[in-house]
C-alpha cells in the first residue's frame, strides 16, 4: 500500500485501512474519488463494484479508469469463479491499484443471481479458492469485504467459519460490515438499514484473531465514532456520509492520521476542482456526471440551498459549461446568501 502518512501518529505508523471510504454503486466513480481526494489526502479509497463479467468481457479502459491523484485507490471486484477473479487481480496490479477487494457483501438479486455478493458467505470453501488464486495473480493486497452472516446464520463462530478458512487461504485483510444481510425479503436499501448493527462480534474477531487487519464498516457518521471503533479494532469504512455530508472528511487526517497541515475550506476544494471539471468538460464529460457527486459540499452553510438548486437546475443540460459551477459558487459565497441547508 502507499498511504503510509509522512507525520503519523506518536509511536506508531497508523494501518493503511485506518481509514476508508466505502464502495458504493452508482456513487464512488473516478470523479466522486477526485472530488474526495481534494478534501483528505489519507483516506483508502475504493472504486464502485466492478464484476470479472465487466472487464473480461465489457470495455475494460472504462471500468479501470481512474485519476493518479486518487492513490490509495483499491479496485473491489464483484465474481466468484477463481480464474476469472485470478485474471481481474492481475489487471488491477498492471493498472496500480493499491489493493483488489473481494465483494462478499452486496445483498442485491442481481448479485445474488450472478453468484456474487453477500451469498458467498454460504460458500467459504470456494471464496477461499477465489483469495488463494487472486493472490497467486498479483502481489498487491487482496482484501475481502463481507458481512457478519446472513440469513440464518446466527451466531458469532458461523461469521468466523466463514473467515477462518478465508484466512488461511492469504486473506489478511477483512473489512466488515457489522449487519446480517437477509437475501430474501429486504431491499438492498432496507439492507443496510433494518438489520441491527452488532459491533461486539466485530471487537471480537479482532481480539480472537489478533494477526489479521479487520476494519468496521456500518451505520458510522462521525470522526469520534471513528476514534472509539479505532480503540477496538484498525480500520474503519464510511459509506454513505461521506458522499452526502463530504466535508465530514475535512479532519481525518489531521485527527486520525496526526496530519499536521491545516484542512483546506471549502473554497480551497472547489478551487482545486475548477481545473479538473474543465479539464473533464474538454474530453467531453458533461457537467452533472462530476457536479451530482459535490451537492453536500456546504451543508449546513448559509447559500447552501441556492447552491444546490443552481447545480440541479442547470449542470444537467447539454451545453452546460464551467461558468455554470462557478456561478453556483458565487451564490453560495455571496454576502446576501442566508439561506441556510
Amino acid at each position: 500500500m502507499t498511504a503510509i502518512p509522512q507525520n503519523p501518529l506518536p509511536g506508531k505508523s497508523p494501518s493503511p485501512w485506518r481509514f476508508c471510504i466505502a464502495p458504493m454503486m452508482d456513487w464512488s466513480d473516478h470523479h466522486c474519488r477526485y472530488f474526495w481526494r481534494l478534501i483528505s489526502k489519507q483516506a483508502l479509497l475504493y472504486t464502485e463494484m466492478v464484476t470479472t463479467g465487466a472487464l473480461i468481457h465489457g470495455d475494460r479502459e472504462r471500468f479501470l479508469h481512474y485519476n493518479a491523484e486518487e492513490h490509495p485507490v483499491a479496485l473491489q471486484l464483484g465474481g466468484s469463479n477463481p480464474a476469472d477473479l485470478a485474471r481481474c487481480a492481475r489487471w488491477a496490479q498492471e493498472w496500480h491499484y493499491d489493493e483488489v477487494n473481494l465483494n462478499c457483501g452486496c445483498p442485491s438479486d442481481r448479485v445474488q443471481s450472478g453468484m456474487f455478493g453477500a451469498c458467498l458467505m454460504a460458500q467459504p470453501a470456494l471464496v477461499a479458492d477465489c483469495v488463494r488464486a487472486m493472490r497467486d495473480a498479483c502481489d498487491i493486497p487482496v482484501t475481502v469485504k463481507h458481512r457478519i452472516g446472513i440469513d440464518d446464520m446466527e451466531s458469532y463462530q458461523q461469521m468466523l467459519d466463514f473467515v477462518g478458512p478465508v484466512a488461511d487461504a492469504g486473506c489478511e485483510v477483512f473489512i466488515v460490515h457489522a449487519r446480517k444481510a437477509w437475501l430474501q425479503g429486504l431491499s438492498p436499501k432496507e439492507n443496510r438499514e433494518i438489520p441491527p448493527l452488532t459491533y461486539p462480534w466485530v471487537y471480537q474477531m479482532k481480539r480472537d484473531l489478533p494477526h489479521l487487519t479487520v476494519v468496521i464498516n456500518g451505520g458510522i457518521t462521525a470522526l469520534d465514532e471513528c476514534q472509539r471503533h479505532l480503540e477496538q479494532v484498525d480500520g474503519v469504512m464510511l459509506g454513505r456520509e461521506a458522499y452526502h455530508n463530504p466535508w465530514c472528511l475535512a479532519e481525518v487526517d489531521s485527527t486520525l492520521f496526526g496530519m499536521d497541515k491545516p484542512a483546506p475550506t471549502r473554497d480551497d476544494v472547489m478551487e482545486a476542482l475548477l481545473p479538473y471539471v474543465e479539464q473533464q468538460l474538454a474530453r467531453g464529460a458533461r457537467l452533472n456526471h462530476i457536479t451530482r457527486h459535490i451537492l453536500g459540499l456546504y451543508q449546513g452553510v448559509p447559500g447552501a440551498r441556492r447552491f444546490r438548486r443552481h447545480l440541479s437546475e442547470n449542470a444537467y443540460k447539454p451545453e452546460a459549461g464551467i461558468d455554470v459551477l462557478r456561478e453556483a459558487i458565487d451564490k453560495v459565497r455571496a454576502p446576501t446568501a442566508t439561506t441556510a441547508a
